[in-house]
């Protein structure tokens, strides 16, 4: 069984009911979901070794943090305990042309006061075939950055594949800040996921003529930009998603990759016009996904397919978490994507 490493915050999710407004709600629904911890279940969930890598409070709401991950079959055994605060997000979900809307509230949290040598990384790292990080970790800050970097290292030193998500998140830091700290951070990473403007404001590329607002794809230029970055990092592996937003209820979903083997000239997977249930976790699930197929796959081409698809169905799965098998996603590659009941 492969053991993967990921590390990072887990959060508080507090969501309005339905479609409410934050200003209409007088009740939250309380789940737990954050990047790194997404793909640490969805990773779990298809069968994998997966270890969550944190810091949470040792009061009864880190400890339900940490039960969330847990019971998804998710191995805890290097979460640091100490702090705080838990963070905390707030989530109205939008719908048709009115966008959904995020509100942070998670200063002072107990991983942005982590230290390294809270962890012994190389028991961590220890017999691990993947590490994967995504951008919201350095922007928590000095110390996550801290950590990250000797992560970074320990995962290197144990043979470990790299993955990075760029998820830039521009409540969190600037466009400068991001881009000071993550170019350095690139010499670690052998697997880049990103989108558009991901790529833009963290690394400092511009995709083509690409609109994302009007659902206006330029994929040459998605293809040019896969080969600029991985030419510039000296990636081995290239993911750029392909989102197309029409309104907040309804998105084109596809992806592209590059890399040496059967992708090196950059191919797209097949396109999914998707109704959206909860698009947040959409990018963490076709991580995870990525992960696994090239974990799993021969080709990179399925693992790519595999990873589309199963971002696909987390679009109708409410929550944070990728809660799928891979044997419905393998199913939705297959075109099994009819929506009947299966009985």
């Amino acid at each position: 069984m492969k053991k993967t490493v990921t590390f990072g915050e887990i959060m508080l999710r507090l969501a309005t009911p339905g479609h409410l407004r934050f200003v209409q709600t007088g009740t939250y629904e309380a789940t737990y979901g954050g990047g790194e911890a997404n793909v640490a279940v969805a990773l779990a969930g298809f069968g994998l070794e997966s270890y969550f890598v944190t810091r949470l409070p040792e009061h009864e709401l880190g400890q339900s943090a940490v039960n969330t991950v847990r019971g998804y079959g998710v191995k805890t055994d290097y979460i640091a305990r100490g702090g705080d605060r838990v963070g905390i997000y707030f989530l109205e979900t939008g719908a048709s042309q009115r966008a959904s809307k995020v509100i942070y509230d998670r200063a002072g949290s107990a991983v942005t006061q982590m230290r390294p040598e809270m962890v012994d990384w190389d028991a961590v790292f220890e017999g691990a075939d993947w590490f994967h990080w995504t951008g919201i970790t350095p922007a928590l800050g000095g110390n996550a950055q801290d950590c990250l970097k000797v992560a970074c290292d320990a995962a290197r030193n144990a043979g470990a594949t790299i993955s990075c998500d760029l998820n830039f998140r521009k409540k969190l830091w600037t466009e400068k800040q991001a881009q000071d700290v993550m170019n350095p951070l690139m010499e670690y990473v052998d697997v880049c996921i990103a989108n558009e403007e991901d790529v833009e404001k963290s690394l400092g590329f511009k995709a083509g003529k690409t609109n994302v607002e009007s659902a206006e794809l330029d994929e040459a230029g998605y293809g040019e930009l896969a080969k600029s970055i991985r030419k510039k990092y000296d990636f081995k592996t290239v993911a750029i998603t392909l989102r197309e937003s029409f309104s907040a209820s309804r998105n084109g979903w596809s992806a592209m990759l590059h890399d040496d083997g059967d992708c090196a000239d950059p191919v797209r997977s097949n396109r999914y016009d998707i109704q959206i249930v909860d698009r947040v976790g959409g990018g963490d699930s076709f991580a995870s996904g990525l992960i696994y197929g090239l974990l799993k796959f021969e080709s990179a081409k399925e693992a790519l397919e595999f990873a589309v698809a199963a971002s696909c169905l987390k679009h109708s799965i409410p929550g944070d978490l990728n809660l799928v098998s891979p044997e419905e996603v393998l199913k939705l590659t297959q075109g099994g994507g009819s929506g009947r009941v299966d009985r």
